[in-house]
């Protein structure tokens, strides 16, 4: 298992919920910025993790607890960075299942990797049509749609986002990324969105690469 001389980052990637909020609230009470928190040490420790599991180190429980981990670290951070006028803009991502799909689990660590990345997530959730997609990017003014589908039966939903968004003169211009088992480039081609991510890492480095 990868270490961290950080204590933080340490619990990150052991997915150590117990300890990381008591680290947390000690640096809160230091008076380490909260910025400086998530920059110096959460990020830093979900990004080995994110590393780690890409190269196949880490498998997905171990994952999930550091999601959990890190959960814990963000809701605590969470409001003093809503408060905080020199908390840099978090960039904004739509995160979700497709309609007539009920499974969770790989949009679920999608969106913890992405937080854990530094991205504000807005999670709509599983079953999820077109429309709600559409205003969801609106009411967050996000540039990034991601969908998640399982099933074969369903995936085909996905063009249906995409041909939203693109007859959406406000919202054509919006970067949609798909991925989910049964998913392929060459169908991500076909129904005109602009990524396909086969893991959770390589959604992150998508989206990266979206916003640079």
């Amino acid at each position: 298992m990868t270490t961290a001389s950080d204590p933080i980052q340490q619990a990150i990637i052991l997915g150590n919920v117990n300890s990381v909020a008591e680290l947390v609230n000690n640096l809160l009470n230091q008076e380490q910025a909260p910025q400086s928190i998530l920059d110096d040490h959460l990020l830093p420790g979900m990004a080995v993790v994110g590393d780690c599991f890409k190269r196949n180190e880490m498998f997905l429980p171990q994952v999930l607890m550091s999601a959990q981990t890190m959960q814990v670290a963000i809701d605590i951070l969470r409001p003093l960075l809503m408060g905080d006028a020199m908390a840099k803009d978090r960039r904004t991502v739509i995160i979700g299942t497709v309609k007539g799909d009920m499974h969770d689990i790989g949009k679920n660590l999608v969106r913890i990797m992405l937080v854990g990345a530094g991205f504000e997530v807005i999670d709509l959730g599983v079953n999820v049509p077109a429309q709600r997609f559409l205003e969801a990017a609106s009411q967050h003014q996000a540039s990034i749609v991601c969908l998640s589908a399982l099933l074969s039966s369903t995936m085909n939903n996905m063009r249906e986002v995409v041909k939203a968004f693109r007859e959406n003169e406000k919202l054509k211009t919006t970067k949609i990324l798909i991925g989910g088992a049964p998913v392929s480039r060459e169908f991500s081609d076909s129904i005109g969105a602009d990524g396909y991510a086969p893991t959770a890492p390589a959604a992150v480095e998508k989206v990266q690469i979206f916003f640079n």
